[in-house]
């Protein structure tokens, strides 16, 4: 007879080999390959007629069997590693066999087999199938089950862009990319198509693109893609086109169909976002919204998700927050995050554009929770979405006025703008780039990125849509800038575009209503009004700024009052929003910036949470707090004043009685007073960090 030798547990055993006749043996590898006694027995040759109960009580016995009739898990490890695999092999397809033969579902068994590198058509025929079926709504699991496809003998090459698709949807661009290197170079050059499944692997590769921030790419894999078939309709490739720049080569590919669309709903809402996409380039562009709108209603009814540039509720949103209508954008936010739209993998995406429609609406702690549910799933932002947050950062904190946070993300902003080219989804983060880049006196290092999004709209015809707020964010640096000759283009821009476009007209207004103020000679009606159509074209904060700031600079003591009764109206004093954590919010722990945020609101309300109880002094009202916390930040009474729309004077009387609470005798006395009470409940203000930068302005209150 002939003895095999295994290595016991040690744990188990001790460390001498235990012996088995050949025939216990095979019983215990049967074991081990998946079948059961009694149950599913096994084929065995060299049982010599020993029932195979028998055999797994001496397994049992010798104790390579527990007591439910099956080995460890690490017995079972050991055994297939230094068994035989022709004989592995023989058990492992008879096992299969079985399996069929008796009508089992197999797919366990299969994810198991397939695991061990057992090739078997069968096993890949069914991990196939459950891949594809799982693309939709779980890409993890789809994932998994594709390679363990090929793993059981499937077609590499045949699977190669599900498998694509289903590691763009766990987030693994870099995955996904090489998969579909390898894909494309089986296709020989200036040959006929001969690759299987192109279509998807096109619409994966153009998604992988833009995911990445380089849309121009993604319009050439089109373009590479349409000269080796004939181009059919593919709204999806037209919304790249667009994005890149090619408003004639996106329309060829939506246009002069000779069929009727799939009425599929990931068909229709496609269509829809395409031609939506198209009208935004219009002279009159308010018909997109409502289509692109649908677009994104019908993609939320899908409940699966599929790779494209960019979702219909991401695109739709960019549409509402240029047309200066962020409550419509946060609705359409809003749904696709309930709706699941894009899958978790652009679930941070939609955050963000949340967040900035918050930020316009002058809800900064609501954009701060935004920014949270973005960072807080442990998920890598791609370029695009790196630029979107840091530009959201730089808009955050220059409305808060707190210039050493506005540095930080202008700086984290400057270098994600090199990781991504300039399309049109970039206009909305360089809208607000552009005013930070001329309040920190760093035009320069906004400069190329600036010139290639004029060139794209150029391309375009200068769509109002997107244009329009580029000119009015040019407008606004050129008077931070005092630089009249940079400023006069895009003001006669706005002119222009006001024929046909009423936000061009109210921007146009507002910009000349500034040029007044900050020369000194305004009229109070003029620029009140300028202020409230500023507010109602959506842009409250815009408007009560201009408002503010002409109330500091009137002459006359009704002009002042007035004008700060209409800031007060646009812009209802809310909550302030804490500085971020110094780290990235992907990188600050979401329950730290949480209790930021509630010991902001504690501290606007006029209370102080939990053990800052204890040093935060006298007390203070809300609207004594809110000032002392601005006088920490350097403000100076007039600042403080077109901060929160009351007069240089008030301002200078609550200062006073503040002081005299504190019993403090000097400013330097004061500050010192008031760092030990407030800066605990803030959660750690601008203040703690010290005065700006040197060579960073603080032009909060001088300036738009």
């Amino acid at each position: 007879m002939v003895a095999h030798y295994l290595e016991a547990d040690v744990r188990s055993h001790g460390s001498h080999p235990l012996e088995l006749d050949t025939a216990t043996y095979e019983v215990v590898l049967a074991l081990c390959v998946g079948f059961s006694i009694p149950g599913l027995v096994p084929p065995l040759l060299y049982s010599e007629g020993t029932p195979p109960e028998h055999l797994v009580d001496r397994a049992r016995a010798a104790g390579f069997v527990q007591a439910d009739g099956r080995p460890s898990p690490e017995l079972r490890a050991s055994v297939l590693e230094d068994a035989d695999v022709y004989q592995v092999r023989r058990l492992q397809r008879a096992l299969v066999d079985l399996y069929c033969s008796e009508g089992l579902p197999l797919g366990r068994l299969a994810r198991q087999l397939a695991a061990e590198g057992f090739v078997d058509e069968r096993l890949a025929g069914l991990l196939d199938q459950e891949g594809t079926s799982l693309l939709g709504t779980d890409p993890g699991g789809a994932l998994e089950s594709l390679d363990l496809a090929v793993a059981a003998g499937a077609d590499a090459l045949a699977t190669a862009p599900r498998r694509a698709e289903a590691a763009l949807g766990v987030g693994d661009l870099d995955a996904a990319s090489r998969v579909l290197d390898t894909y494309f170079g089986h296709q020989p050059p200036e040959e006929e198509l001969t690759l299987p499944d192109f279509a998807r692997a096109v619409r994966v590769s153009s998604a992988l693109w833009a995911h990445r921030g380089m849309m121009a790419r993604a319009a050439d894999v089109h373009r590479w893609a349409a000269a080796l078939r004939p181009p059919g309709v593919e709204p999806l490739g037209a919304l790249a086109l667009l994005a890149a720049g090619d408003a004639a080569g996106a329309r060829s590919l939506v246009e002069g169909r000779a069929s009727a669309p799939s009425p599929s709903l990931h068909d229709v809402a496609h269509t829809l976002l395409a031609e939506g996409a198209l009208l935004s380039l219009g002279p009159d562009p308010y018909g997109a919204l409502p289509i692109l709108i649908r677009a994104s209603d019908t993609l939320n009814s899908t409940g699966r998700i599929s790779p494209a540039p960019e979702l219909p509720a991401s695109f739709a949103a960019i549409v509402a927050l240029l047309a200066g209508k962020p409550q419509t954008a946060l609705s359409l936010i809003q749904a696709a995050l309930a709706g699941g739209q894009g899958g978790q993998v652009l679930r941070p995406r939609l955050c963000l554009l949340g967040a900035w429609a918050a930020m316009l609406l002058d809800q900064p702690v609501q954009a701060r929770h935004f920014i949270v549910d973005a960072g807080g799933r442990e998920q890598h932002l791609g370029p695009r979405d790196e630029l979107l947050l840091q530009a959201l950062e730089v808009g955050l904190a220059r409305r808060a006025g707190d210039t050493p946070a506005l540095v930080e993300a202008w700086q984290r902003a400057r270098e994600a703008l090199l990781h991504v080219s300039v399309d049109l989804l970039a206009i909305l983060p360089l809208d607000e780039l552009v005013i930070a880049a001329a309040r920190l006196r760093d035009v320069d290092g906004l400069k190329p990125h600036l010139e290639e999004a004029w060139l794209l709209l150029e391309r375009l015809g200068d769509p109002p849509l997107w244009s329009v707020p580029l000119h009015w964010s040019a407008v606004q640096a050129g008077l931070l800038l005092e630089r009249p000759e940079d400023l006069a283009p895009h003001a006669a821009a706005l002119v222009r575009q006001a024929v046909t476009y009423p936000l061009a007209a109210t921007f146009a207004v507002a910009g000349k209503a500034w040029v007044s103020v900050l020369a000194g000679r305004f009229d109070a009606d003029a620029v009140e009004d300028a202020a409230r159509s500023l507010a109602a074209a959506g842009f409250p904060w815009e408007g009560a700024r201009l408002a503010g700031h002409a109330s500091a600079r009137a002459a006359d003591r009704k002009d002042m009052t007035r004008l700060l009764s209409c800031a007060r109206d646009l812009r209802p004093i809310r909550e302030r929003t804490p500085r971020p954590d110094p780290r990235t919010p992907r990188e600050a722990p979401t329950a730290q910036r949480v209790a930021a945020l509630q010991a902001a609101a504690a501290a606007r309300a006029g209370t102080v949470p939990g053990d800052a109880r204890r040093t935060a002094g006298p007390a203070l009202s809300g609207r004594e707090r809110e000032i002392a916390q601005l006088v920490l930040l350097g403000r100076t009474y007039r600042e403080i004043s077109e901060e929160i729309f009351i007069s240089p004077r008030t301002v200078e009387h609550h200062v006073a009685r503040i002081r005299r609470r504190f019993g403090a005798s000097s400013r330097s006395e004061l500050l010192a007073r008031l760092r030990l009470a407030l800066e605990p409940a803030a959660g750690g203000s601008a203040a703690s960090r010290g005065p700006s930068p040197a060579g960073a302005p603080n032009d909060a209150g001088r300036n738009p």
